[in-house]
């Protein structure tokens, strides 16, 4: 399951610094002038999980497979986007092939650093010019459907006149400055509304790009107000130069650099856990000797849907799932003592998957 995370931003707010952090290597150019990257750089991430580790040590498995999503790392909007500039045609389409955003601002001030042109004084004028230059874009087209579909509903085409009324509700929340996530839908709706692949109807998880003074006590209720986000909103706070310094350190000098500014872990870890739950992925895992893995599916899929991501026979042939929390069988040490203590269940066609269950598909093909 490939799912696609881009990383969008006015130019030098640290994109391509963050990506490859993420990546853990130099594979994106970082320079101090807008548009260094053109061309989008991809790299597949995993996902930090202290669960799988703890279920390789049990089975002493071999080797250990996380979850993993991919990042794109898109090359700074400027304002005007929408009407091509800074090649904002361009940049906006490779925003329209992912799933979901991360929109990094910049909360750090250098004046070694150059501030694009047409950047806002502060990170919230920043947030707020990315995203109108996604409603335009979005607005844009949604005006020409509407156009296109006057013809439709003269010639009494079939459903024209239910689209009419989603396109007319949704250019009415576009025109008044808000995003499309926000237009109300009807369940009946919803499937039409998708198949716009509306850039401003995405999931977005923000990151703010701290100074290395500031990541140690951040407050995050307090930068989220500042943003003008809402309670619902995901906001994680993080330093892309630190991120990409710790990834040439020894795990001793990393340990000790993050425990020097009061963290346990690097903020990364929670960025990436954050897109993750962003694209409405849980995990389930399967253990043995060999190897220790843990599976992205979607939220709400049934055990057989689940095992097919292993194999479409699984799938096919779904028998039953022998199925243990992570909680249980990391407690109970192994699947033995979690089926001495009843905490394994066998579950049919119908059980939806849980997030963090240790699985053994049967089936027969």
């Amino acid at each position: 399951m490939s799912l696609r995370i881009g990383i969008v931003g006015l130019p030098n707010v640290g994109k391509s610094t963050l990506f490859n952090a993420l990546l853990k290597k130099q594979v994106a150019e970082s320079a101090n002038y807008p548009f260094c990257t053109i061309d989008p750089n991809t790299g597949t991430v995993s996902v930090p999980d202290p669960r799988l580790d703890s279920l390789a040590i049990i089975e002493q498995s071999q080797k250990t497979i996380p979850a993993t999503i991919e990042f794109v790392d898109i090359a700074g909007l400027v304002k005007g986007a929408s009407k091509g500039e800074g090649l904002g045609n361009q940049f906006l389409a490779h925003i329209r092939e992912t799933h979901a955003i991360l929109h990094l601002l910049r909360g750090f001030e250098d004046e070694n650093i150059i501030r694009a042109q047409g950047s806002g004084s502060t990170p919230a004028e920043d947030r707020e010019i990315i995203e109108m230059e996604l409603i335009l874009a979005d607005l844009d087209g949604m005006e020409r459907r509407m156009e296109k579909n006057k013809s439709a509903l003269k010639s009494g085409q079939k459903d024209a006149k239910e689209l009419a009324a989603l396109l007319e509700k949704t250019v009415a929340v576009l025109a008044a400055g808000k995003m499309a996530s926000t237009v109300p839908l009807t369940p009946a709706e919803e499937p039409l509304f998708k198949q716009f692949q509306l850039l401003s109807a995405k999931p977005v998880l923000y990151g703010l790009n701290l100074s290395e003074a500031e990541i140690g006590q951040v407050d995050v209720e307090a930068h989220k107000k500042r943003l003008g986000l809402g309670k619902g909103d995901r906001l994680v706070p993080l330093c892309a130069k630190i991120e990409s310094d710790l990834v040439d350190f020894s795990e001793d000098e990393r340990k000790e650099m993050l425990a020097s500014l009061g963290l346990s872990e690097p903020p990364i870890n929670g960025l990436i856990r954050e897109a993750y739950a962003l694209l409405g992925l849980i995990t389930y895992f399967t253990v043995g000797p060999k190897e220790a893995r843990a599976w992205p599916i979607p939220l709400g899929f049934t055990a057989p849907k689940a095992a097919g991501e292993i194999h479409t026979d699984f799938e096919r042939g779904f028998i039953r799932a022998e199925v243990i929390s992570c909680e249980d069988y990391i407690a109970l040490k192994g699947k033995n003592g979690a089926k001495e203590s009843g905490k394994l269940r066998l579950c049919g066609k119908d059980y939806v998957m849980a997030d963090g269950d240790v699985c053994n598909f049967l089936f027969n093909v």
